[in-house]
């Protein structure tokens, strides 16, 4: 199988706190990798780190995407190469329509990447098509991005965009929380349609309903820094009603 994603021995600070602490994780094309674990273990600081958001410093490590050094590349520069984060809180954009964003997204992407940027039209007719995957209602498409959004409209978005953007790497970060059960299976549902076998998806998650959902390959458990246990879909059961307390000491 081919690498997607290599990290080896990443260590990342905030200001002078350590939060990474010798993390190691590697996901190959096609692969779904789950990671859990309490909370301030370093999950969200991991998506961060690979999505290029500012105050995360990496003190030491290496991290690979498709076999080229991430950490040299600049914000856009990972998202053109296919790197797409959606956020465990969306922010609202007010007075930007949600499908002059995306589009402006998509068309800056394709441009770095050197790609023919799609027209109005092209766009529009690719936006309705991804919005059915996540029931997304069409008024939505209009309005400002994530403004006045109900919070499981706005996980609905984040995967709209990501359907439409279609990275290589989809880093999922809470993706479930404050979802009910309906929003949930829809979310769910829109992210299994898109996995494949040159995707990779590293889905964060506190809790293991998530899971039901969309299954992954391979469970992580990640504790003050670093991936303490891994195993398959039974490690999340076992967390579940032990706790973290065992996997700690």
């Amino acid at each position: 199988m081919t690498a997607l994603l290599q990290i080896e021995d990443l260590h990342v600070q905030v200001g002078e706190t350590p939060i990474l602490k010798g993390l190691n994780l590697t996901i190959n094309a096609g692969e779904v990798h789950a990671v859990m674990g309490p909370n301030g273990a370093g999950k969200s600081t991991l998506s961060y780190v690979l999505s290029g958001r500012e105050g995360y410093e990496v003190t030491s490590g290496k991290v690979l995407y498709k076999g080229e050094d991430l950490l040299e590349k600049s914000i856009s520069e990972r998202a053109a190469s296919g790197i797409f984060l959606a956020l465990q809180y969306p922010v609202a954009i007010p007075g930007v329509s949600n499908l002059h964003f995306l589009r402006a997204a998509l068309n800056s992407q394709r441009k770095e990447r050197g790609e023919e940027e799609l027209s109005g039209a092209a766009f529009m007719k690719l936006a309705r098509q991804k919005a059915k995957l996540v029931e997304l209602d069409p008024k939505l498409l209009k309005r400002a991005v994530n403004d006045g959004f109900s919070g499981g409209e706005k996980k609905r978005n984040e995967i709209f965009q990501m359907a439409v953007l279609e990275p290589s790497l989809c880093l999922l970060d809470e993706t479930d929380s404050g979802l009910d059960v309906d929003a949930l299976r829809i979310v769910s549902e829109g992210v299994n349609a898109l996995r494949n076998e040159e995707r990779g998806m590293l889905v964060i998650t506190h809790y293991q309903r998530l899971l039901d959902h969309i299954v992954p390959d391979v469970v992580h458990i990640l504790v003050d820094g670093k991936i303490a246990e891994s195993g398959d879909k039974d490690l999340a059961l076992r967390v579940e009603s032990e706790g973290y307390q065992g996997l700690r000491a």
